[in-house]
């Protein structure tokens, strides 16, 4: 199982979130993993690196298409260490039904074997850092009055290591999603720009909007014009609704999917949810017709910068773990499948250590999970450029 090291990664994260540095660009490569098609049986573990990683969890996917019509999934396990998700690649085809066109003296052969098409994906990659911090007794007491001062001093230490952890561990989810937003954006535009058209997984909805009416809106002023805002709501439902059909439109791997209610994760961003209650279901009668669909809200994607411009919040800019560099403004929202993206085994703990010599003891607030991203299950990406 491969391991990766990401302390100094997640500390340039922790200062893009909290506002202390201005967006930069961001390597994912070493944090999402996008599966193989081939799981490498050579992989050893990480103690004395002779015994070959088990299959810790086997996912099925199994659904039964009816024919109409969230957080991430974070879980665990004891044992192994590689995910492994087992999917039909393709469905089976239809043959003639020779029931119907019985010719006296043929023979029907009942023993032909038809093969199930199935296809694996393997998720072996994992992060890990761990937060340090040392206490001491003796030398603490005396600068307090009480034990209670000096207990309610510690526990101030461990809330701040908690919160760190928090924001440490949201910031990561978060770049889960944003790695599935520079694939798929890099799937349907490529090197090409990305105010030019429009895709129909990475929907560009000022230029579709513009080319509808005939408009020439910014980016600028979308989010404050009442009848941009009532589109991009139409639009957001028609997907939420399309998605709910078996297609292989909607996802980068081209595979047959379709996404029911219950398992569509829809994330806004909150200054677009915002700005459509201000400027539209403010004034709106019956605002049930031009209500956003009951989605998650995020103040920005990657950080706020240093000022929560729009321009800011709403930027993506990544190398994937595919390998491109996608930098990207206007993103308003990504809509997707809760098999699309995860955070899976989590294993949050702490180790201590007391040097007698010293008189102190050091914990270590340790960390480690998969983060994965799926590119065979429907994802979109709704943006303004």
């Amino acid at each position: 199982m491969e391991v990766k090291q990401i302390a100094s990664i997640i500390n340039g994260v922790t200062n893009e979130v909290l506002g202390a540095e201005a967006i930069t660009t961001e390597d994912l490569s070493n944090i999402v993993d996008i599966g193989t098609a081939v799981f490498n049986a050579n992989a050893v573990d990480n103690y004395v690196r002779s015994l070959v990683d088990h299959i810790g969890k086997v996912v099925f996917v199994d659904r039964k298409y009816s024919g109409s019509a969230p957080s991430v999934l974070m879980d665990g396990w004891e044992f192994g260490a590689v995910l492994e998700k087992i999917t039909m690649s393709e469905l089976p085809e239809a043959t003639e039904n020779e029931s119907w066109e019985l010719t006296d003296g043929a023979s029907y052969d009942p023993n032909i074997f038809y093969q199930p098409k199935v296809e694996a994906k393997f998720f072996s990659k994992r992060v890990t850092f761990e937060i340090p911090m040392s206490f001491t007794e003796k030398q603490m007491k005396s600068a307090f009055s009480n034990a209670t001062q000096m207990n309610a001093f510690v526990s101030m230490i461990y809330n701040a290591i908690d919160n760190s952890l928090t924001v440490k561990i949201d910031a990561l989810i978060m770049r889960t999603i944003n790695n599935m937003i520079g694939e798929t954006v890099y799937a349907d535009y490529g090197a090409t720009s990305l105010d030019a058209s429009s895709g129909i997984k990475a929907v560009n909805l000022l230029y579709k909007y513009n080319q509808q009416f005939t408009q020439s809106l910014t980016a600028d002023e979308a989010l404050t014009t009442p009848e941009f805002i009532r589109y991009a709501s139409r639009e957001i439902g028609l997907y939420k609704s399309r998605l709910t059909r078996i297609s292989k439109l909607f996802n980068i791997g081209g595979k047959e999917r379709f996404t029911p209610d219950d398992r569509l994760h829809l994330i806004l961003l909150n200054d677009f949810a915002r700005s459509a209650d201000a400027y539209l279901q403010a004034d709106t009668y019956h605002d049930e017709f031009t209500r956003l669909p009951q989605a998650e809200l995020v103040p920005y994607w990657q950080g706020s910068g240093t000022g929560y411009d729009f321009s800011d919040v709403s930027n993506v800019d990544i190398k994937t773990t595919s390998g491109q560099t996608v930098d990207i403004d206007g993103v308003l929202g990504v809509m997707f499948d809760r098999d699309a993206l995860g955070v899976s085994n989590v294993d949050r703990r702490v180790t201590t250590n007391w040097n007698p010599k010293g008189e102190f003891w050091n914990n270590w607030y340790k960390f480690d999970t998969g983060y994965f991203n799926d590119t065979n299950e429907n994802f979109i990406v709704f943006f303004v450029a």
